[in-house]
This record gives C-alpha cells, structure tokens and sequence, in this order.
C-alpha cells in the first residue's frame, strides 16, 4: 500500500503538476514537513532512556559520514532524474540539481528509512498492526505528488528501495522480536523520531541536515539501548 501509494502520487503529480501553483505546493510542502516533525516529537517521547539514543545518533552520524551516504544518494537522485528526463521531457526543465538533490535526499529518507517507516514494517512483522503504515501511505501520497509537481516523475521511482526496505524489515521481525524488550523498542522509536524531525526541518528548509546520514543510528538503537539496560537498568 505504501509502495503503490508513492507510485501514484509521484507520476499524478508529474502529470498535474502544471496545475498547481506555486503557492500552493510551498504551503503543503510546509504541512507536510510540519507532520513529519510531529510524528518524530511524538516518537520521540517513547524514550526510556537518553544516553544510549543519544550515542547511537553521534556514532551513527559517525558512521553516515564514513560510508559517504549522503552523496552515495544523492549520486543515485542524480541519476534517477536524469534517466526519467530521457524519456518525459527535455533536460533544463524543472529545478536546479542542487536543489533537486537536497530535495529528492529529504524524500528518499522520508520515504524509504524513516522512523515511521522502518518502526512501522518491524511493527506490523511482530505485531500485525499496520496502523502506522497506513498513516504513513497517505501522507507519503500527498507528499509524492506535491514533490513530483517540481522534482518530476523520478519521485516515483522512489518506491522500488521503500518496498526492498520495508519488506525486509517486515520478514526479518520474526528474528528480532525474540531479541527485543520494551525498553529497546521505545529507545528505537526514539531515534526514528530524531531523524523524523530532522527530515521535516529539511523539508521545511529551516535547517539541511545530512538526514541520510543519520540512518545508521536507527540499526544501532535497539543494540545500545540493550547494553545500557543490562548495565545501567
């Protein structure tokens, strides 16, 4: 549901793109960058304990940096746009490349690894509740078309490692329910709201943190949060 609903969002608002105006797509670009950081303060209120989510943030920010992720997608955003240009319409159209690649950055860790998203599909895997995603498929159809009315049809596109990611997530929780507690999954839910609010103030340009970098911290929560527990309580 989610997949599809970035899909039809992205080549709806590549199509209609035309017909909504500026001002219009600034505002809801707001909302929805607004909502993305009220998900992420809500998650991030599930905490149980600082220290350990603030570690996994700087270790993972650390690592983020290592590995380059940031400009490994945004190469990636680069080609994507280029190759839909190919085949929807002459290159020089629509925004500049920088802006385009800290955009399509934001929407891929929105869409693909946010905390919503990723909490959401191991969620759903333990417990079979899929009420976040659900959430998450609606706004990720409004933001997909809104997005794509500037950014283009390469938005769509988008869907393809959002579904590769989630579904893995969602097979490989029967692994990791049996390893998880309370406490890990509320220190995890944490962190995915961190990024979750970083991601809105990108999208809203208060602030471009290299939210993409920001994503090993999420594989890193739930392994800190267990060894703070077991030393700390």
């Amino acid at each position: 549901m989610n997949g599809a609903c970035v899909v039809f969002g992205g080549l709806a608002g590549a199509l209609l793109g035309g017909r909504m105006g500026a001002q219009l797509r600034t505002r809801l670009t707001q909302v929805f960058g607004l909502s993305a950081m009220g998900i992420g303060v809500v998650m991030t209120g599930k905490v149980h304990a600082l220290p350990p989510v603030v570690l996994a943030l700087v270790l993972g920010a650390l690592l983020g940096e290592l590995l380059r992720l940031e400009s490994g997608i945004a190469r990636l955003a680069g080609l994507a746009r280029r190759g839909v240009e190919a085949v929807t319409k002459p290159a020089g159209q629509g925004p500049g490349q920088e802006e385009f690649l800290e955009k399509f950055v934001a929407l891929a860790v929105l869409f693909c690894v946010s905390g919503t998203g990723v909490f959401g599909a191991l969620n759903e895997g333990m417990t079979g509740d899929s009420t976040l995603l659900v959430v998450k498929a609606i706004l990720d159809l409004f933001t997909s078309a809104v997005f794509a009315a500037t950014l283009g049809a390469s938005v769509a596109l988008l869907a393809a490692p959002q579904l590769a990611v989630q579904a893995a997530l969602y097979f490989g929780a029967s692994l990791v329910l049996p390893w998880t507690t309370p406490e890990m999954i509320a220190d995890f839910s944490a962190v995915g709201g961190l990024v979750l609010l970083a991601t809105g103030l990108r999208i809203c340009e208060i602030r471009q943190f290299a939210v993409a970098g920001l994503v090993p911290a999420m594989f890193l929560a739930m392994p800190l949060s267990a060894l703070w527990t077991r030393l700390f309580g």
